[in-house]
């Protein structure tokens, strides 16, 4: 088993977006970015190419290409787990957390989940997100952006 840890950061701006792990969540602001933003999936993506020493996001998905403006970073997700069965892994679980004052997210987690673990091929049980304040301290807590931290295990497929 390998285990992966990953990390991403979107500023937030008013009149766009806010996708979450592929969920479309209804709020006064969006994230920012050169795909959909989705700070968390760009989190669980880093930690499962880490686990399996493949670099991160920006190595595979540069910012700027323009086959990637505007992309659903679950089909950017998806493209990762075929990188991982190329080389033998499957997905082990994945835990997650996003760091954000607003919206509220509880409603939202286990939609959020289903997608992710859809996409990556695991049961729902191996995929855990969680949502947190920083109790208005720092960019995340002035409302100036969010934040997302993920571990992944990865293990080979006959493991």
């Amino acid at each position: 088993m390998r285990v992966g840890i990953g990390y991403d950061v979107h500023r937030l701006a008013p009149d766009l977006k806010l996708v979450l792990g592929g969920v479309e969540i209804p709020s006064r602001q969006g994230l920012i970015g050169w795909s959909d933003a989705d700070v968390l999936t760009h989190a669980v993506m880093d930690a499962l190419l880490g686990a399996a020493a493949l670099g991160d996001i920006g190595q595979h998905f540069p910012p700027g290409d323009p086959q990637l403006k505007g992309i659903s970073s679950l089909i950017l997700l998806k493209r990762v787990i075929e990188m991982l069965k190329e080389k033998g892994y499957t997905v082990g679980n994945v835990d997650a957390v996003i760091v954000a004052e607003q919206p509220k997210l509880m409603e939202h987690i286990n939609n959020i989940r289903n997608k992710l673990a859809d996409v990556m091929k695991i049961d729902i049980d191996a995929v855990s997100v969680k949502a947190s304040t920083s109790e208005q301290l720092g960019f995340a807590g002035r409302e100036e952006g969010m934040v997302a931290w993920a571990v992944a295990t990865i293990k080979e497929e006959n493991e």
